[in-house]
């Protein structure tokens, strides 16, 4: 059942039944069929898993992890019942206890500090799909720290793009496969978004239009890119402002796009030392100001029938001198700084090939212009008869985010993108649905609690400048454990998860009570400096008690987390439970259309004959909510308000009329997007396959930033709740607040410690400068760059515990580029040793040529802690797989005055695991060589499987 579907006939009774649902092997979220066949003991039972044609996200494809889910849902690894730690933490040593005392446990745990000191309870998730449901029920409970993994994932990605023109890449929209004629892929593994993104560049493959690849590592999507750039790891942002110089220089500039749609022709006040130095001029009523050509004065940018100017020194009406932001952004791309032979050799990119590249952005452009023959209305009324576009498109993910200068280089992108006038235009990048949604739309963070009180907002958002921050009185003490929208990580819109365990030991800003973690294997491949973190957790006080006193942990599976809870709360498998895909989170909506989805139990665990009793996640929080009468979750008389998540699901409503799912809304279903809960809901989606659809009227298909139809339905939809203003933000102005403060303006200034990293890398503009890994150490010590990325085949670490893609990756080799091999005498087959300046591992080593001359790289999460995930001791995943984690710091080198700051971008906070700094050299040969750092293996808390596992025997193939 695991080899080539066709060179195997499948009998005729394959299965008796097939039910539709959403894949969990990755976030793709793609349809799947899954066929049961009834078992010996009359019990339904997965027989495998296929592709739903009919699913707007993947048509039918399916890649390996999809189709190996049947291998995940079966896995020896589940967790089978609630477990008691009765050892020492980190020991693995637990007795089986019933889901009544386990809830009651966290009852009191968690209602005893909800109300005495709501901050100390920690509440993180990982790779979480019901973001809308923890976020909520963390404010109901009171506790300012709650965040989910994005912190350590691509928050750069994220929040560079929503404060910049109102969405991001990947789920918040795509590029125009159908009609562009450039595509640019910066950054991205061959696991994200991996089925829409094949399926896209087989259009592209089929049309003949070229893929350019910048990545350090030519794998997956790269390889098959018809021109690679092996770009040198945290210098992708200098690249991109190199292109946008030669487009500066050559005059290959969208200038009506720019002055439509975004704020090039704002004017900047020019006061130098002043505290409004580099802040939009504004009239009475705040609206920023242009200068118009024709009436020669300083207008409202709202203004109609203006002419702004682009460029010349303006004297504003209160006698200030101010210039167009166009003219500070061209200032500053033209300097020889940005010119293709000063970023040569920084980037590893010729100038032939910069400037190349720049005239092939410029001729896809402008020579390929495209119209669709659409008339639409604008947002200041403005009839047009056609939608013009610029069909050259960009994609980009985590390679780009995950460095310490990733927001600007992020933000450095969408630069490029909105000069050629390439966002949500034919041919270009497309808005998903719920997007955009600009700053002006988005809430802001709260901070702040009460004993027994819920937070007065969302824990996460987008601040506007250092008012906003999350501090204490003192105006420096952050609100929140991770310091997140403090100083350290002002815009940190996702939360700084990696921060979390090392500042709740250390105790800084203050301790915690109890730890609450949902797939979050932060003991292991989830945490940099994996071997501190678990000591971290393990660490007890002079009074012999646990530093973090009390750990709360629920997953699917015995992960390394599962040792290091003092109570461990087992979730179901993907095949068990239900899920909200929601536009309230992370919907699966494509640029034509708004879609959502859902999981449901396809089997049910207490059929299963397996001895499990798990609950899903969703459910056993509503649950615990309903015991902690937390506002919402329990009426009057402190009777729980939801049954379970399906009920949640179908009844909770954010605001009114408007739920978790958009689908069959209203008491007959007749409604969509808004209307109010229909009980029959869940099952109208099962009946569809699983999800939602709803078409985006044919005139707001594109320019959903300034288009009039858009709007209207997107409020009509429940999207919004009324016209929100989108101006492409070129100049961010929050960026120069921060500036200003470091300055020595406003109310809230930061410490000294802080004022010159945020003047130098606050820049309105965006701006490239080097990673801060390699700036504090002896770059001739480490010479080298190392970074990890995922594998089509794998998820984090949720794969290789997989019995079917554990044979594709079952170890992960360090691949080391021929140069370097020569050098340290290394070959194929040899063993090394990889330090840094925080640790030392030892890895087996590959040659290869197709990757950045300076970097190494490795697949991300294969290697697995002894004895974790049921495997054997001795499993290839544990003695010759490893993590690069081990020699990657949460905190950064000290500086001259001993500080140490967050390995993480100081704008963002979000974790800077590529910039990875490392030397090389060949280990002594050994008989039976294992990687190293090696731990003692886990106590396993499951069973120990059979030798042979086989499901499905009865099945028979021909």
């Amino acid at each position: 059942m695991g080899g080539d579907r066709h060179n195997v006939e499948l009998s005729p009774h394959v299965s008796d039944e097939i039910r539709k649902t959403t894949c969990y092997m990755c976030a793709c979220r793609c349809g799947i069929n899954v066929h049961l066949r009834t078992g010996e003991d009359g019990q339904p039972k997965v027989r495998y898993i296929e592709g739903n044609r009919d699913h707007p996200i993947n048509k039918g494809v399916l890649c390996a992890k999809g189709s190996a889910g049947i291998m995940q849902h079966y896995s020896p690894a589940r967790l089978k019942k609630p477990l008691l730690r009765t050892g020492e933490r980190g020991k693995g040593e637990f007795k089986e206890i019933e889901w009544d005392e386990a809830l009651s446990i966290a009852a009191e745990w968690l209602g005893e500090v909800r109300e005495r000191d709501p901050r100390k309870l920690a509440f993180f998730t990982g790779r979480d799909q019901s973001q809308s449901l923890t976020g909520w029920w963390a404010q109901q409970y009171g506790t300012p720290n709650f965040a989910a993994h994005g912190g350590f994932c691509s928050v750069n990605m994220a929040a560079g793009g929503i404060y910049t023109f109102g969405g991001a890449f990947w789920e918040f929209g795509s590029p125009d496969w159908d009609k562009t004629e450039l595509f640019m892929i910066f950054g991205v593994a061959e696991d994200h978004d991996s089925n829409p993104i094949k399926i896209g560049l087989g259009k592209l493959k089929a049309r003949g239009v070229k893929v350019v690849g910048v990545n350090p590592v030519r794998t997956g999507y790269n390889a098959i890119a018809d021109e690679w750039v092996g770009i040198t790891p945290g210098t992708d942002g200098l690249f991109i402002l190199s292109l946008v110089h030669e487009l500066l220089r050559t005059g290959r500039v969208d200038l009506d796009y720019l002055l439509r749609y975004t704020n090039a022709p704002w004017l900047v006040v020019e006061n130098e030392g002043g505290a409004d130095h580099g802040l939009f001029a504004r009239d009475e009523s705040g609206e920023p100001l242009v200068f118009d050509r024709e009436a020669q004065e300083c207008v409202s940018s709202k203004s109609t029938g203006v002419k702004p100017a682009l460029k010349g020194q303006v004297t504003l009406p209160d006698g200030r001198m101010a210039r167009p932001a166009f003219e500070l952004l061209a200032q500053k791309y033209l300097s020889d700084a940005y010119a293709p032979e000063t970023v040569a050799e920084t980037t590893g990119v010729s100038p032939s090939q910069i400037r190349r590249l720049a005239a092939e952005i410029a001729e896809a452009a402008f020579e390929k212009e495209i119209t669709v023959d659409q008339p639409w209305t604008d947002m200041k009324g403005e009839r047009h008869d056609k939608m013009v576009g610029r069909p050259v498109s960009f994609h980009a993910m985590r390679g780009i985010s995950a460095h310490s200068n990733g927001f600007q280089t992020c933000r450095a992108l969408h630069l490029l993108q909105i000069l050629v006038g390439s966002i949500d235009c034919p041919g270009g990048f497309r808005f998903k649905p719920p997007y955009p949604r600009p700053i002006d739309g988005q809430p802001r963070p709260h901070g702040g609690c009460k004993p027994g009180e819920p937070l007065p907002g969302p824990h996460l958002g987008f601040l506007r400048g250092p008012e906003e921050l999350l501090l204490e009185e003192d105006g420096v003490t952050p609100q929140r454990i991770d310091k997140a929208f403090s100083w350290d990580a002002p815009m940190s819109s996702h939360g700084l998860m990696h921060m979390v365990i090392s500042n709740a030991h250390a105790g800084d800003p203050y301790p915690v009570d109890v730890l609450f973690m949902y797939m979050a294997n932060m003991s292991w491949n989830s945490s940099m400096n994996s071997g501190g973190v678990m000591k971290m957790l393990e660490d007890k006080d002079e009074n012999g008690e646990y530093k973090i006193p009390k750990i709360i942990y629920s997953d699917a599976y015995n992960s390394e987390m599962v040792a290091y809870a003092d109570l461990v709360l087992p979730d179901t498998t993907y095949l068990e439970r239900h899920d909200c895909i929601s536009l309230l989170d992370r919907p699966i909506s494509e640029p034509e259309a708004l879609a959502d989805s859902i999981r449901w139990p396809v089997v049910d665990p207490a059929t299963q004959g397996e001895g499990r009793d798990v609950r899903g996640f969703q459910s056993v929080l509503l649950d615990l909510g309903a015991r902690l009468r937390l506002p919402g979750m329990t009426d009057e008389d402190g009777n729980a308000l939801y049954a379970d998540y399906a009920d949640y699901m179908i009844n909770h409503q954010r605001r009114p009329g408007v739920g978790p799912l958009a689908g069959w809304r209203g008491k007959n279903g007749g409604s969509s997007g808004r209307g109010d809960p229909n009980p029959d809901q869940i099952n109208r989606y099962i009946e569809n396959g699983g999800f939602f659809e709803a078409h985006v009227p044919a005139e707001a298909q594109y320019f959903k930033h300034a288009n009039r139809a858009w709007t209207d339905w997107a409020i009509e939809m429940g999207l919004q709740d009324g016209p929100v203003e989108n101006t492409f933000q070129l100049y961010l102005e929050p960026l120069r607040k921060f500036q200003l403060a470091a300055e020595g303006h406003g109310e809230r200034q930061p410490p000294e410690t802080h004022r010159q990293r945020i003047s130098a890398t606050f820049d309105p503009l965006p701006i490239w400068y080097a990673p801060f890994e390699g700036e504090g150490i002896d770059e001739g010590q480490y010479p080298y760059h190392a970074l990890s990325q995922r594998p089509a085949a794998m998820y984090h670490s949720w794969g290789s515990q997989n019995a079917w893609l554990r044979q594709i990756h079952g170890a992960n080799p360090l691949y080391v580029p021929g140069p370097i091999c020569d050098e340290a005498g290394l070959e194929d087959g040899d063993w090394a040793w990889v330090t840094s300046h925080h640790g030392k591992i030892k890895v087996p080593v590959r040659r290869m040529e197709a990757v950045n001359g300076k970097t190494m790289w490795t697949w991300n999460a294969i290697g697995k802690r002894s004895g974790a995930w049921t495997l054997d001791e001795n499993a290839p995943e544990a003695k010759k797989g490893f993590l690069l984690n081990h020699l990657i710091h949460e905190l950064l080198p000290p500086k001259a005055d001993g500080l140490r700051w967050s390995n993480s971008d100081p704008i963002t906070g979000q974790a800077a695991w590529f910039d990875l700094r490392v030397r090389i050299e060949k280990a002594p040969p050994e008989v039976h060589p294992v990687s190293l750092p090696q731990f003692e293996p886990l106590k396993d808390t499951l069973t120990k499987p059979a030798d042979h596992i086989a499901y499905g025997h009865e099945w028979e193939a021909k």
